[in-house]
């Protein structure tokens, strides 16, 4: 019995693993980019991932079938909202500006943007995980996106007239 179950949990273990070393990388980035941190610098998406990839191994056993990156997908996304919801009174609020790729955007806008684009995620998939209407979730992505595309604007600095005089 013993060496059944001890089998049982190696077994569990090397698929785990296997599944760790396919898809983390992808993951991490993920959480770098809901987390806006510097990719040399994540701490925050660092712990968001392992979080969820304790929570899928958790749940190994129960999967049947299910997809764990999607599992581990869907718990990171919930997780980074729930924290964010916390962090800053709410996900559509954001204190300052940090420094990852999609700093200039919502904790809300960076998720939704993450999980559509990156993630690759439909609309109505993303909208029943984060519980909003499709329309909200198609206006923040399309918002988040204008929001990257449009350059910022270049500071105007008044020319300064030629004080000096021609002599003849």
């Amino acid at each position: 019995m013993r060496e059944r179950h001890a089998s049982h949990g190696a077994r569990r273990a090397r698929e785990f693993e296997a599944f760790v070393a396919g898809a983390a990388g992808r993951l991490l980035h993920a959480a770098t980019l809901l987390t806006a941190e510097p990719p040399d610098a994540n701490p925050r998406a660092r712990h968001l991932l392992a979080l969820s990839l304790a929570h899928t191994y958790a749940a190994w056993d129960r999967l049947h079938g299910e997809d764990p990156y999607d599992r581990t997908r869907q718990y990171l996304a919930t997780r980074f909202a729930r924290e964010a919801w916390h962090r800053h009174g709410g996900l559509g609020r954001s204190r300052g500006r940090t420094a990852g790729p999609l700093g200039s955007l919502s904790p809300q806008a960076r998720l939704i943007l993450v999980l559509r684009l990156y993630e690759g995620v439909a609309e109505e998939q993303a909208a029943a995980l984060l519980g909003l209407p499709l329309e909200r979730v198609r206006t923040l992505c399309d918002r988040a996106v204008a929001t990257l595309l449009r350059p910022p604007a270049a500071p105007v600095c008044p020319v300064a007239p030629d004080t000096r005089t021609a002599t003849p």
